[in-house]
């Protein structure tokens, strides 16, 4: 479960990667900011994305259709890098399936994909039932269920699927932060935003992509999160196992605030890899 050491001198020695993130739903690139400033004061580059929608995008999320419109910012970025650089791909929660959607699109900008806590679907695969289920209520497709969690914006009308949703203040801290600092629920609270709906469905449907086995991946299970449960985080592992594995024992789903120094221990580790 927990990755092999990596001697400080071989971190040091490492040459510069250009670690890139994606957030999950309602968060934007902000989230990131501990460990991607822990990341540029270690000499290497870091990118917060902010999906359609989210964070400081303007768009308003409720017109936001699909999942190729979401990460439209993402794919973007990767589509304008230059010919011959490659980054590393960080996704969190419902963002692993928008970073797996863009890897498909642009296999050769990705030296390495990580997933912390998140989505990690094989492309053109069924998948299981427990882990369909609950991918669709923490998206809100499943609409009874995922009412308990979720408000929803229904800007087609009430008869039609919604097109926004945002977690209820009250599940905020319980499902989201309920290890991470009180500051940075605090701020976190003032800056999340309705998610688009609707872009969330292909999340359960990407096309079949072989040349994304070719990218080493990496999972980080968070060991105290309270909205994506130990066992469907193994269960994704087992279902499309990746090169490397760690263990964020006393993370929430928010590793990026609850324990960000060992995040940022872990993707250098992961990332070593790559210049061995």
């Amino acid at each position: 479960m927990v990755a092999n050491d990596v001697s400080e001198e071989r971190l040091k020695k490492m040459s510069e990667q250009h670690f890139v993130f994606v957030h999950g739903a309602c968060h934007g690139g902000w989230c990131w900011y501990k460990v991607a400033n822990s990341l540029r004061e270690s000499g290497h580059k870091a990118t917060c994305i902010d999906l359609k929608g989210a964070g400081i995008n303007q768009t308003d999320p409720n017109t936001v259709s699909s999942l190729d419109d979401y990460d439209q910012p993402l794919n973007d970025f990767l589509s304008q890098l230059p010919v011959d650089e490659k980054v590393i791909l960080v996704s969190h929660s419902v963002g692993g399936g928008s970073m797996t959607a863009s890897m498909c699109l642009f296999p050769s900008k990705v030296s390495m994909a990580v997933y912390v806590a998140a989505a990690m679907v094989k492309p053109g695969t069924e998948v299981p039932p427990e882990l369909k289920e609950v991918l669709k209520v923490c998206s809100g497709l499943i609409e009874e269920q995922a009412e308990k969690l979720w408000d929803f914006t229904f800007g087609n009308g009430t008869q039609n699927f919604p097109t926004s949703m945002i977690m209820k203040p009250e599940c905020v801290r319980d499902k989201f932060y309920n290890e991470s600092p009180m500051e940075d629920y605090t701020l976190a609270t003032t800056l999340l935003r309705p998610a688009p709906a609707m872009a969330f469905a292909g999340i359960i449907s990407i096309p079949e992509a072989p040349e994304t086995d070719k990218i080493p991946r990496v999972y980080m299970k968070t060991g105290k999160d309270h909205l994506f449960k130990s066992f469907l985080q193994d269960l994704m592992v087992g279902l499309w196992p990746p090169a490397q594995h760690f263990l964020l024992p006393d993370s929430d789903h928010s590793a990026f605030f609850s324990q960000p120094q060992l995040l940022h221990q872990y993707l250098l580790e992961a990332a070593s890899s790559l210049s061995s």
